[in-house]
C-alpha cells in the first residue's frame, strides 16, 4: 500500500491564530485559567503596580494631597520567540494514520485531514514543554522565564523552605505554606496554592486516612482511600496540581497576580506543513510552527514560594 499523501499546505494568519492556540492554551494551566492570560501582545506589554501611601487622614476642611501618594512601579513581561522546526517521514507514521481513520478510540476526536494529525501530535508536545516552562522554565533554548524562576529572582517574595513531602507531613508543609501568606491576600476568591504532583498525591492519601493532625483510620469522610476526591483544599484555600513543577515544589498566589503572556493571533504567527516529496523527492515532511510565550509576577511580596 503506497504512503498517504500529504498536501502542502500553509496555515497563516487566522489559521495560524486557531493552530497556535491549540497548541499553547491545552498546556493544563492555560486551559484551566489557572493563571491570568494575556494574548495579543506584539512585542512586550508594562504592566504598572501601583502602592498607596497615607490614603485615608483625619478630616479637616482642607484639601491637603501632601499627606498621601501613589508610587508606581513597572513589570514587563517579554514574551520569547519560541518555533518548532521538525522533519518526519511519512512512512514512520502510516501505521498511526491508518488507526485514526479506521476509528481506533484513542484516535477518535482527531481530523480527517493528515496534515491536521500531524499537527494535533506536535501540538501536544508544545503544549506539554508550555506547561513545564509556565512553572519551571528557565530562558534558554526553547525556553522562557517561568514563575518559579521569577519568585525565586524576586527579593519581596516570601521563601518557604521545602522539605521532601510524604503523606504523613503534607498536612504540616501545606501550613508552612499557608503560614507565610501575607495577611493582605489571604481570604482573596481568587488565592491559589499550586503544587507539584507529588505533593497533590501525598494530600490525597493523607486525606484518606494515612496521615497526621486528626484524621483517623478511615480519613475524609470516613471513606478512607475508596473516594474520588476532586477540587481540594487546604485551609479553605483551592490546591491546583500542575506537572510544570517538579517534586516539592509549590507557590501559593492569586491567580490574578501570575500572568502568561503570548502574540498567538498576531501576524508572524504561522504553520506549515511541507511535503517535502515535490520538492527532493524524499518521504519526509516538516512542520514549522512560530509562537511567543512568556510569564511574569506582578507584585512580588504576595507570592509565596515553596522551594
Amino acid at each position: 500500500m503506497p504512503n498517504p499523501t500529504i498536501t502542502s499546505s500553509s496555515y497563516a494568519g487566522e489559521f495560524a491564530g486557531k493552530y497556535i492556540a491549540a497548541s499553547l492554551l491545552t498546556a493544563k494551566t492555560l486551559d484551566d485559567a489557572a493563571i491570568t492570560i494575556m494574548p495579543n501582545i506584539k512585542y512586550k506589554a508594562a504592566m504598572k503596580v501601583g502602592a498607596f501611601s497615607n490614603l485615608v487622614r483625619s478630616a479637616d476642611c482642607d484639601f491637603d494631597a501632601t499627606t498621601s501618594g501613589l508610587t508606581l512601579t513597572e513589570k514587563v513581561l517579554t514574551p520569547t520567540e519560541l518555533q518548532v522546526n521538525l522533519q518526519i517521514c511519512k512512512k514512520e507514521l502510516h501505521s498511526d494514520w491508518e488507526a485514526a481513520q479506521m476509528g481506533f478510540s484513542a484516535f477518535d476526536n482527531l481530523p480527517p485531514l493528515f496534515s491536521d494529525f500531524v499537527i494535533a501530535r506536535v501540538a501536544a508536545e508544545v503544549a506539554s514543554a508550555t506547561e513545564t516552562s509556565i512553572w519551571a522554565g528557565a530562558a534558554g533554548e526553547g525556553n522562557f522565564d517561568g514563575l518559579k524562576t521569577l519568585a525565586a529572582a524576586d527579593g519581596t517574595v516570601v521563601d518557604v523552605a521545602k522539605a521532601t513531602v510524604t503523606s504523613a507531613n503534607v498536612v504540616a508543609q501545606l501550613g508552612a505554606i499557608v503560614d507565610a501568606i501575607p495577611s493582605s491576600v489571604y481570604g482573596a476568591d481568587d488565592l491559589v496554592i499550586y503544587v507539584s504532583q507529588n505533593i497533590y498525591r501525598a494530600y490525597i492519601r493523607a486525606l484518606g486516612g494515612f496521615g497526621a493532625s486528626g484524621l483517623g483510620a478511615n480519613g475524609y469522610d470516613n471513606k478512607g482511600n475508596n473516594q474520588s476526591l476532586g477540587g481540594l483544599f487546604f485551609d479553605g484555600i483551592k490546591i491546583y496540581p500542575t506537572s510544570g513543577f517538579a517534586d516539592n515544589n509549590a507557590m501559593a498566589a492569586r491567580s490574578s497576580n501570575l500572568f502568561f503572556g503570548t502574540g498567538l493571533l498576531n501576524d508572524r504567527n504561522e504553520v506549515k506543513v511541507i511535503d517535502m516529496s515535490d520538492i527532493d523527492g524524499s518521504q519526509n515532511v516538516r512542520v514549522v510552527m512560530r509562537y511567543t510565550a512568556g510569564c511574569q509576577i506582578g507584585v512580588g511580596a504576595d507570592v509565596v514560594l515553596y522551594s
